[in-house]
């Protein structure tokens, strides 16, 4: 089999573009939602990044307003392409290890939650996919994140959070998030079986986050539809919130990697105006995800497991959690 070296590799994604231009498929009528849940029960643990939740809205590409395709033409970051106007809202929540504590633990993840919503535009040819958007949220008590982890812990009979008064403050925030993903760079098909290699690379701006992301996803399976791997919860390693399966049932095994470079992580390095808890950041973290995919009809179902090192200093063992993903296409 012919072995991807890294001069080619580039080489191929540099001229993705090009390629796509070729091959943009026709546009799609259908509208797309999605829920992600994320939680480390699923790793039998209760720290660090402990939950998250993520509603996320895609418009038809066929039926987008006028006003948004004019908008869409004027970005050049995703000027090619059909294009889907993308809205999301979602809770994330983090937490120490040792919940029955009150007191600050100076050591360990600080409690804190952000809520937000999100708007921006996806921009797919086929081989590349280009996603820009504009995230408002808040942080601190506002977000919600201590009543709601106390009843989801209530509800499951878990050990009651203790230190919510040690949370960070609130805080509005705002993050700017541009990606790439170039699709079948690289691809084959044994046995019946189909395989492709889907690289990444991101950056996001703000008060919240400040980072940039690469890496790849490798998949193997029947019936790879037009996606670019499930959806996570920002700012995971990407997926994709839109999938256009091309017969009745399909699936597909999945890993992905990536390197991320931290500048800014506010659940780390604590308020940005205001004194609060926080812990000294790692500035780079590999992840590690594996899991599965299927798609019956219009529905996709997926399960991904993920490995990350350690974000901070003195973190006793690396995050370890799941997120389940269901989409459907109306």
């Amino acid at each position: 089999m012919q072995r991807l070296t890294l001069p080619a590799l580039l080489f191929l994604m540099m001229s993705a573009p090009a390629l796509a231009a070729q091959d943009m498929r026709k546009e799609d009528d259908k509208v797309i939602f999605n829920v992600v849940i994320e939680n480390d029960i699923f790793a039998d643990s209760d720290s660090d990044y402990t939950n998250g939740i993520r509603f996320a809205w895609l418009s038809s590409e066929e039926n987008m307003p006028l006003l948004a395709r004019r908008i869409a033409g004027s970005l050049p970051l995703a000027s090619g392409g059909n294009k889907r106007i993308s809205i999301a809202a979602g809770q994330s929540m983090f937490a120490p290890e040792d919940l029955s504590r009150r007191d600050l633990v100076a050591s360990d993840q600080p409690y804190a939650g952000w809520l937000y919503g999100s708007v921006g535009m996806v921009s797919d040819t086929g081989n590349t996919l280009d996603n820009v958007m504009l995230t408002l949220g808040v942080v601190g008590p506002l977000s919600l994140a201590e009543p709601t982890q106390k009843f989801v812990h209530r509800v499951v009979d878990s050990p009651k959070p203790n230190g919510w008064d040690n949370q960070l403050k609130n805080e509005p925030g705002i993050m700017l998030t541009y990606e790439r993903k170039w699709r079948s760079i690289y691809e084959i098909s044994p046995f019946g079986l189909s395989a492709d290699v889907t690289p990444h690379a991101g950056v996001n701006l703000g008060n919240i986050n400040t980072d940039a992301t690469v890496g790849a996803t490798f998949r193997l399976g029947y019936d790879l539809p037009a996606d670019y791997g499930p959806p996570r919860i920002r700012p995971s390693l990407p997926g994709s919130d839109f999938f256009i399966p091309t017969q009745e049932l399909g699936g597909y095994l999945f890993t992905t990697i990536g390197q991320r470079a931290v500048a800014r992580n506010i659940f780390l390095d604590g308020n940005t105006f205001a004194d609060s808890p926080s812990v000294d950041k790692k500035n780079f973290v590999t992840s590690l995800q594996v899991g599965a995919a299927v798609t019956y009809g219009e529905t996709r179902l997926s399960y991904t497991h993920v490995f990350m090192t350690k974000e901070y200093d003195t973190q006793k063992h690396p995050s370890v959690f799941g997120a389940l993903t269901l989409s459907q296409r109306f």
